[in-house]
């Protein structure tokens, strides 16, 4: 019987010291600073657009530009833009909505950006860019396939 209280108390030690291993951290959101925002109407082609899926309206189409700076030493991916626009009249040009789009690679240190946006052209300028900020993943987010698995058959 002493024994198996033996074996008992040291199962239960290896599982309580166990539970102070280090594990990796996993991948987390990175947040990006995003700052000397400016914008100027797109050229080109990019010039016309629409505002939204199967919206037809008339639109403007303008470049915001500015810096980005990554501090956390590994280049980020996929990095959502998030922030608010408003026309002259401080009416908000993109409703209901606080992600403005998408900045595919920050390196690390301070690098510049742009991004495309379409405001509807009954909206007056000069836009106001407001609470600019990012924030994406040290690594690229594959999406899950069933593809990538073998079944045994």
């Amino acid at each position: 019987m002493k024994l198996r209280s033996l074996v008992v108390l040291l199962c239960a030690s290896l599982i309580w010291l166990g539970s102070f291993v280090v594990t990796p951290p996993a991948e987390a959101m990175t947040s990006i600073k995003l700052s000397n925002l400016s914008y100027e109407p797109c050229v080109g082609d990019d010039a016309k657009g629409s505002v939204g899926s199967g919206d037809l309206r008339s639109a403007n189409c303008f470049t915001i530009k500015g810096k980005a700076k990554n501090i956390s030493g590994k280049t980020v991916v996929d990095a959502d833009v998030f922030g608010r626009i408003y026309d002259a009249n401080d009416n908000d040009t993109f409703e209901n909505r606080g992600r403005i789009g998408t900045i595919e690679e920050i390196p690390p240190g301070t690098s510049d950006f742009s991004i495309q946006i379409s405001v509807p052209a009954n909206q007056p300028t000069p836009l106001k860019l407001k609470n600019f900020k990012a924030s994406g993943f040290a690594g690229k987010v594959r999406p899950y396939y069933y593809d990538d698995f073998e079944y045994d058959n």
